[in-house]
C-alpha cells in the first residue's frame, strides 16, 4: 500500500521534486503549477524568505502546517454514523465501499443505500457490500432516502453494529431540491445524534483542483460537512490544491482515494503526504 500511495502521488511529486536546489522564483512557479494558489503560495514564500535556511525543508514544514487541521473526535455510543455526500462523478459510492472495507477489518459495518435517484444504485452498492463482506439496507428508486437511513441506524442499534455508512445520491450543489433532501437525511440522523452525523464527509474529485472549493462551500453551509475525502488522487498533478481546499473551508482531509480497487484508500497524514510529494 505504501508503494501504491507513492505511485498515486507520482504526478504531483514530479513537480515538487524539482524544488531541490531551486530558487525562490522557481519554487513559486512550482507551487502555482501544482495549484496551491496565489494566496497560499505567497504565504509560503514569505515564510521561506524569513527563515533563510534550507528552502526545501522550510517548504516541507510550511506545507505540513497548512495541512494539519484538527480531525473530528468521535467519542460516542455506537454505532458511529458516517454520511457521505458529493457531486455526480466524484467517486462517492466507490469511496463508501472502500471505507466499509477498511472499517470491517476491525468492526461490524452496515451500509445505507440512500441513493434513491439513480437507476440500479442499490444494486451497485449491494455488489460492493458483498465484496467488503458488510451488511446493507437496500432501497428502491423513488423511495424516501431519509426513511432508508432511519431504518439502517435503527437496525445497527438493534444488532450492536459499530458503524453506519450512508451513501447519498450524487447531486449538483446548485440543485436546491436535491440539497433539501440532504438536509432531510441529516435531520433524520439528528434523531439519533443531536449534532448530526459523527462524520459528515464530502468527496471531492482531486482532478478539479481549486474549482471544487465553491461546491464544497455550499455543501458545508447546507449540511455541516466536517471532513473531506479527495478521490482519484492517482490521476492528478494538482496535488497542491489540497492546501487551498482544506484551508479555505477549514476542514481536514480524512482520506485519499488512490485507485479504483476496494483497498485503494489511505488515511491522510500530513507529514507522510508531504514527504511523499518530495520523493
Amino acid at each position: 500500500m505504501l508503494n501504491k500511495f507513492k505511485q498515486a502521488l507520482s504526478k504531483a511529486s514530479q513537480l515538487f521534486s524539482r524544488t531541490k536546489g531551486a530558487s525562490t522564483n522557481e519554487i513559486e512557479d512550482i507551487l502555482l503549477r501544482a495549484d496551491v494558489g496565489i494566496k497560499y503560495t505567497d504565504e509560503i514564500l514569505q515564510r521561506i524568505g524569513e527563515d533563510g535556511v534550507d528552502l526545501v525543508e522550510v517548504l516541507k514544514r510550511e506545507l505540513v502546517n497548512l495541512l494539519s487541521i484538527d480531525v473530528p473526535k468521535i467519542d460516542v455510543e455506537k454505532p458511529v454514523i458516517i454520511m457521505v455526500s458529493g457531486v455526480n462523478g466524484s467517486g462517492k459510492t466507490t469511496t463508501v465501499a472502500k471505507l466499509a472495507n477498511l472499517y470491517q477489518r476491525s468492526e461490524r459495518v452496515i451500509l445505507a443505500c440512500a441513493d434513491t435517484y439513480r437507476d440500479a444504485a442499490s444494486e451497485q452498492l449491494e455488489i460492493w457490500a458483498r465484496r467488503a463482506n458488510v451488511e446493507i439496507v437496500t432501497s428502491q428508486k423513488g423511495q424516501d432516502a431519509a426513511a432508508v437511513v432511519f431504518d439502517t441506524i435503527s437496525r445497527a442499534q438493534a444488532k450492536s453494529i459499530d458503524r453506519v455508512l450512508v451513501d447519498t445520491a450524487g447531486r449538483l450543489h446548485t440543485r436546491a431540491d436535491l440539497m433539501a433532501e440532504l438536509r432531510k437525511i441529516r435531520k433524520v440522523i439528528t434523531k439519533f445524534r443531536p449534532e448530526g452525523p459523527d462524520l459528515n464527509i464530502l468527496t471531492i474529485d482531486a482532478n478539479l483542483g481549486q474549482n471544487s472549493i465553491q461546491q464544497a462551500c455550499i455543501f458545508t453551509e447546507e449540511i455541516g460537512i466536517n471532513g473531506l475525502i479527495l478521490t482519484k488522487f492517482d490521476g492528478t498533478s494538482k496535488g497542491g490544491a489540497i492546501i487551498p481546499i482544506c484551508n479555505e473551508l477549514d476542514l481536514p482531509v480524512l482520506y485519499l482515494g488512490i485507485g479504483e480497487g476496494i483497498d485503494d484508500i489511505v488515511e491522510f497524514d500530513p507529514t507522510a503526504f508531504v514527504e511523499a510529494l518530495f520523493e
